[in-house]
């Protein structure tokens, strides 16, 4: 599917959670705190390094994936993560959210490292499982008086730019060097297991 796609638009998807966070900061000025929430939501996942990483290698392990998983593992990552806001917004406590959090950016380093490829179901599972834990915290720290649609709205967009830019990040690293993707999957794992540790 990436070979598909235009020049420019892999350019776009590369360069999208950059210029949300650019967004982000330029709204977070006194006078635009989250104004409507949208603005909270779509700095949430970029200001958190442990969301982001998660994102990001979610996009790089799907890479390797069925072809189905692939092309769906941004929006089961969205999925979850609006599942996981929903629990929270529910009254749904969740055992061990933090770690689960950390667990998870851990063992997606390990997939990438190991280059694990699993049947799509299973995938999609650990996807959504994995997003889960990170969308019941983005539920939980909302910040209150926003609108709940545009908050939700905000972080759906930031987990779909994010995951797409894993994506495409793997797909150059992989045309030159499978070890450099494999690295990455190392250092993501070390940075889950500090924040397991910490």
């Amino acid at each position: 599917m990436m070979s598909a796609l235009s020049p420019a638009t892999r350019a776009a998807l590369a360069a999208a959670p950059a210029m949300l966070l650019v967004a982000g900061l330029a709204v977070a000025h006194p006078g635009h705190h989250h104004e409507g929430g949208f603005a909270a939501g779509l700095t949430h996942p970029l200001l958190g390094l442990d969301h982001l990483l998660a994102m990001l290698a979610i996009g790089l392990w799907s890479l390797r994936q069925s072809r189905p998983l692939r092309l769906g593992a941004p929006l089961l990552a969205a999925g979850g993560m609006l599942l996981g806001a929903g629990l929270a917004w529910g009254g749904l406590a969740l055992p061990g959210v933090e770690f689960g959090i950390a667990l998870s950016v851990l063992l997606a380093g390990v997939l990438i490292a190991a280059l694990v490829k699993v049947p799509s179901v299973l995938g999609a599972g650990v996807v959504v499982l994995f997003m889960l834990f990170h969308g019941h915290a983005h539920g939980n720290e909302m910040p209150h008086g926003v609108s709940m649609f545009a908050y939700l709205a905000g972080f759906t967009l930031a987990t779909l730019a994010i995951t797409y830019a894993g994506r495409l990040l793997g797909g150059i690293l992989m045309a030159r060097e499978s070890r450099l993707v494999r690295g990455l999957g190392v250092a993501i794992a070390a940075a889950g297991a500090l924040f397991a540790l910490g």
